[in-house]
């Protein structure tokens, strides 16, 4: 559409998450195959994204590899760390069952969960999708239980469905009731949260509390869940001493 491209090319590619966040990917690679006409707009870059997530669940791995393509070039010039993340989460996603992809996936949430908390809450959902599909249950586990409990207290519908299935089949029953509803955090969960709102690392929670950083990432996840709240960037706004 003349002088439209880029209002098309949001419309497409939010057209294209949630087909991706209900597991429609043929719908979604159609839908980002629409908008990658529109390749000058500031927008081009996240129907990349969603392209290559599509197109791996397709079997459309040639499509997946020249959008990897690209999406790495404008990842190498900019230098930001949503592009870098989202490059990796992408190398990843091509990547398939290899070993290999791990640190990809590891990567693109180091990169991505303190700038762009829906992309990093993505990728720990996708990881967890692979590390069922190369039989890692508990580990896998631990990846779609913060995947979930996030995209619930975010309110992402879709996705939190997606990976309530994913749990599901992973063997942990999951409890759907209210998402972030008030319920008060234990003193272990109180610690935490002041430690992450006070800019500690996992690393560093991790090796404070004699506890492994997969540990501390689950007890983050029912804390935001708790609390209602998406990232650590929320827990600023948090007061400790009156919240529920």
């Amino acid at each position: 559409v003349r002088g439209q491209g880029g209002e098309v090319t949001v419309a497409l590619v939010a057209k294209a998450i949630l087909h991706n966040s209900l597991g429609q990917y043929g719908e979604a690679l159609e839908a980002c195959a629409a908008a990658a006409q529109f390749d000058d707009t500031g927008y081009y870059g996240y129907v990349l994204v969603e392209m290559i997530e599509a197109a791996t669940r397709c079997g459309e791995g040639q499509i997946a590899a020249d959008a990897l393509a690209r999406l790495t070039q404008r990842a190498e010039a900019s230098r930001t760390d949503t592009a870098l993340g989202l490059a990796a989460r992408s190398a990843a996603l091509v990547a398939g069952d290899d070993p290999s992809a791990e640190a990809h996936y590891q990567l693109a949430i180091s990169l991505l969960e303190h700038g762009y908390a829906l992309y990093a809450v993505r990728t720990r959902l996708v990881y967890g999708e692979w590390l069922r599909r190369v039989r890692r249950r508990r580990d896998a586990r631990v990846e779609l239980r913060i995947a979930y409990d996030s995209f619930a207290a975010m309110g992402v519908e879709g996705f939190a469905d997606r990976a309530r299935r994913e749990l599901t089949v992973a063997g942990e029953t999951v409890n759907t009731g209210p998402a972030g509803r008030a319920v008060e955090l234990t003193a272990q969960e109180s610690h935490i949260a002041q430690l992450a709102r006070s800019g500690h690392t996992t690393s560093e929670i991790a090796g404070q509390l004699f506890l492994s950083p997969r540990t501390v990432e689950w007890h983050l996840s029912r804390i935001f869940a708790k609390l209602g709240i998406a990232s650590r960037r929320d827990l600023r706004n948090v007061d400790f001493d009156s919240a529920p």
